[in-house]
């Protein structure tokens, strides 16, 4: 699978310099062309393995969902932003179901840490998001954003347990992870971006943080479940 993930790459970089450049129609065909393509590696992966294991399947659901809500987001209304976020909140409920199929045999000290950690930070950058959501008189965004955030962060928890679990392979810990980390931080761009001050390259960072991890998770699930 690894060309596979060389061309989702490249077609990333692609849509990356139409970001950039503001080439659009390159923007509406590259954006979802590298969702695309790691969803047709995982759906053979699946194919080939009999529609199993069930972590497999839930991977491929959560790019299916991406897909969904990358496309979603390049229509740029408020409505579809609403699309869109419902959409990556399905895919991170999937990723964190895939990522806890077995639960991961970590100390549950040790994983309490992690998560108090991880929950102080996500809560003082959401935080901020809410209070810009407000100032722009936008209410009823507040739960979804919110709702949003715990489950993404939820996700987070959940691939960085992976680095400690004896069922998965270290590399594939070390891809999910780092590959959920940066689909975390690509989401925390666009919602500041959007809600709180627009950045310079705020579209283009977050378009590359994105697409290099989910890219980062799906050589990851390869690697943890593939043939």
């Amino acid at each position: 699978m690894v060309p596979l993930l060389v061309v989702a790459l490249l077609v990333a970089v692609l849509d990356w310099i139409a970001v950039a450049r503001g080439w659009k129609r390159v923007e509406y065909f590259a954006k979802p062309a590298v969702m695309v393509l790691l969803l047709g590696g995982l759906v053979f992966q699946l194919a080939i393995q009999g529609w199993q294991p069930l972590p497999l399947l839930l991977f491929t659901i959560g790019i299916f969902f991406s897909l969904l809500g990358d496309v979603a987001l390049l229509a740029g209304s408020d409505r579809w932003f609403m699309a869109g976020l419902a959409a990556f909140l399905l895919t991170h409920l999937a990723y964190l179901a895939g990522l806890s199929i077995p639960l991961p045999d970590v100390s549950p000290l040790f994983s309490l840490a992690i998560a108090v950690v991880l929950a102080i930070a996500a809560a003082r950058v959401l935080r901020r998001i809410i209070s810009g959501i407000l100032k722009q008189g936008q209410r009823g965004m507040v739960t979804p954003v919110a709702i949003y955030g715990i489950v993404i962060t939820l996700m987070l928890l959940a691939a960085f347990l992976t680095l400690y679990s004896p069922h998965w392979n270290s590399l594939a810990a070390v891809l999910v992870a780092l590959g959920a980390m940066l689909f975390y931080f690509s989401d925390i761009v666009l919602a500041w971006n959007k809600f709180v001050t627009p950045l310079k390259n705020g579209q283009l960072f977050t378009m590359i943080l994105y697409n290099l991890g989910q890219i980062a998770i799906v050589a990851g699930v390869f690697l943890q479940f593939g043939k």
